[in-house]
Order: C-alpha cells, then structure tokens, then sequence
C-alpha cells in the first residue's frame, strides 16, 4: 500500500477487517494531521453509520446565485439539507484503530515492478517490499498510475481562512455552500473566469471563509483567489481581524480514469475518484472500499494461482464498473461545459439545479444516482433550464460571449 492520507486509510481499514496482511509505505506517518476540511452532507454520512464522525454540522444551509444588486439580488436559496465537516482527527484514529497490525514504513517508492505471482517495491532508501498486489492510494500526483492523456486537467483551487472578522461574514449558524454574488467586481473581472465563496459558521466568534474555482485550466491562482476573497469581505464592510488557521486546495476535477488493464492497482484521487461535478471524494472512498476489500480477499483466498496483474485487473473491474465508467464521463462532460460558462450563465446554471428534487440533485452530487436515474435528472435539469443555459449545455460556450 503506497499512501497514509484518507484514502490509503480507507482501503488498508477495509482490508484489514477482511483478514489481509498489509504493508504499507508513506512519505510520513499515518498519524500526521491532514491539512485541508473535508465537508459532506449530513444524510449521506448517516447512511454509512458515521454521523458521529461530524465535527460541525449546519440546519441553515444556503446559496447565493443572484447579482447581489438590491435586495432580490441578494435572497439565498435554502438546501433544507444539512451539511457537515469531518472531525478530522476522530476519523483519521477511527480508520487507524482499525487498520491495526499494519506496519507503517516512511520510505518513498522509487520503483514498482511486477515479477509474475509478486510485485516489488523498491524504495528510495534502498528497502524492498514484496506484496502479492500493490496498491497506489498515494494522491492524483502518482507517477506509478498510467492514464491517457486527453488535454489539460482542469484543478479546482481555494484559498480559505479560519480567523474572527471585524463583523460576520455570514449569519449565526449558518454554512453557504455556493455565493457567487459578483457585486465586488469591476468589468475586467467579470470577464474572467468565476469564482464563489464557500463559508460557514464555527461558532464562538469564528468563521470560515474560503474563495473557489471549480474548475479551471490552467488553475486560478491562489494569489488571484486571496485577492478575491478579500475584496468580495472588503464589499460587505468585513475586515479579517485574525487569522487562526489558512487553507490552500488545488486538485484535479476531470483527471481521466487510469489504464485499468495495468497491473498496479489505485485507490483514492490516484484513482481518479475526485467527483468530476463536485470535486467530493471522502464520501466515495468509504461506500466503495469496502466492496473492493471484500473482492481482494474472496479472489487471495479462493484464487491463489492468480498474479499481481490479474489480482489487479479485477480490482479495476470492481473499483470501475461500466456503470460507474459512464457515470464519471457524464460529470466530466457536465463539468467540460460548466468551464465555459461566464459568471452569469453560471449563475443561472446552478439557480436552476437547486430547483431540482433535493434526492436529486445531493445524489447528483454524491455520485450516488443509478445510471437511469442520472439520465432523467440531467433531462430534467435541460428541460427547467433557460434558454441561455440550454445554448451553453449543448454547444458550450466561451467566456465572454
């Protein structure tokens, strides 16, 4: 296992619980805090048993998709859905205490070979590790997972900040997942690729506020999205009194599934298991882990003449159904489309989204519709939509026409 992050832990917890020896290497220590917020709703945390693992969790859930001009500019719609934030540390010592008897190697793998019944990992300090199937879950920047290459990536990138604030930058109790209101902005910047605050309240005088691109190529930097942060709070007479805590993200959105006749096999964002549409994936390594783990181990024990390649190709076929397959090139071509939009076709884009059924568009967004369902609530989603944003869905369209 190459990884400690949250989706190495996922895997190795699962495997574990299904009898399998596992070893594992990481360039730190499974118990090194993790840096970034991880949130979720609240429903589909519960419907894995894990509610108990929220840090927060908001009632008050909105968006702002107006202009922000006058007072209908500024009226949010209400997701009547809660929303949450992982306690990091319980869930990162839930996933550890149950990955117990693992040995942990902080060693960097330089070299991944596969000898027939056996694959080896040879390490930058010399170490050598044999395994029967060696998995990446090492993040989207492996260099052991192939995949073709269709074009720049697109990288959702945020630059966020925990602090106190001279005034609140969002109402008590309350998590805005979407403000695209673009009032702080002059011309030039309304020509420019869109952004959105996402914020939330912490309670006890603290907040946090985080500007983002969902999707970009070449990505927003995080100086652009700093300065849009600040002059978007600045608008609304909020100034950052104190900074407790600063979050940088930038990831891959539509990186393309992997080659999965290879025999290596991926788990987490190496796996291209970011949520194309969303960018969540915290939610999707704990319901499909445990399906691959239990595979893993029927196949090791029941098929022993099987290789390290075969061991693989059938995680691939469990990790990446036809379904799942067609799912993800759904989002992606979703997400090819939302790219091109300029800020007031994507307002309106999503304006007309959360009007869908609210089972409808979480399950867009969890990645948890059936195939024939996500079929109807795109549909839908064209039929409710205006004009201006059908043009956009079925030719696509530059940013400044």
């Amino acid at each position: 296992m190459l990884g400690a992050g949250p989706a190495a832990l996922c895997i190795v917890a699962e495997l574990v619980e299904h009898g399998l020896s596992v070893t594992a290497l990481a360039s730190h220590a499974p118990d090194k805090p993790w840096p970034n917020t991880y949130g979720i709703w609240a429903e589909e945390l519960e419907s894995l048993g894990l509610a108990s693992l929220l840090g927060h969790r908001w009632v008050n859930t909105v968006s702002y998709f107006g202009n922000g001009d006058g007072q209908e500019g500024n009226s949010p719609i209400e997701h009547h859905f809660d929303y949450g934030l992982f306690d990091q540390f319980a869930l990162q010592k839930s996933l550890l205490l149950r990955c117990e008897g693992v040995i942990w190697n902080v060693e960097t793998a330089k070299d991944i070979r596969v000898l027939g019944s056996k694959s080896e990992v040879v390490c930058e300090s010399g170490e050598i590790f044999h395994a029967r199937l060696v998995i990446d879950a090492s993040g989207h920047r492996s260099r052991f997972i192939t995949r073709p290459d269709h074009g720049p990536v697109a990288q959702q990138a945020a630059y966020g900040v925990v602090g106190r604030f001279s005034s609140p930058p969002v109402e008590k109790e309350q998590f805005v997942l979407m403000d695209f209101r673009p009032d702080h902005l002059d011309s030039d910047q309304l020509k420019k690729p869109p952004t959105f605050l996402y914020a939330m309240d912490f309670g006890d005088g603290v907040f946090f506020v985080e500007e983002t691109s969902l999707a970009c190529a070449p990505p927003i930097s995080l100086k652009t999205l700093r300065n849009r942060l600040h002059d978007r709070l600045t608008h609304r007479g909020v100034e950052i009194n104190e900074i407790i805590h600063e979050e940088h993200c930038l990831f891959p959105m539509n990186l393309p599934l992997p080659h999965r006749n290879q025999p290596l096999l991926a788990f987490g964002g190496a796996a291209s298991m970011v949520h194309p549409a969303s960018g969540y994936m915290v939610g999707a390594l704990l319901r499909r882990a445990p399906t691959l783990a239990k595979q893993l181990a029927l196949d090791m024990d029941e098929r022993p003449y099987l290789d390290s390649a075969s061991l693989a190709k059938r995680g691939w076929e469990v990790l990446w159904t036809p379904e799942l397959v067609q799912r993800h090139r759904l989002y992606q071509f979703g997400l090819r489309r939302l790219m091109s939009f300029d800020e007031a076709r994507l307002r309106r884009f999503f304006e007309t989204f959360f009007r869908l059924p609210k089972q409808d568009w979480a399950g867009f967004l969890a990645n948890t519709l059936p195939l024939p369902r996500l079929l109807v609530v795109m549909l839908r989603l064209f039929y409710i939509s205006p004009w201006k944003v059908k043009i956009g869905m079925v030719f696509g369209v530059g940013l400044n026409s």
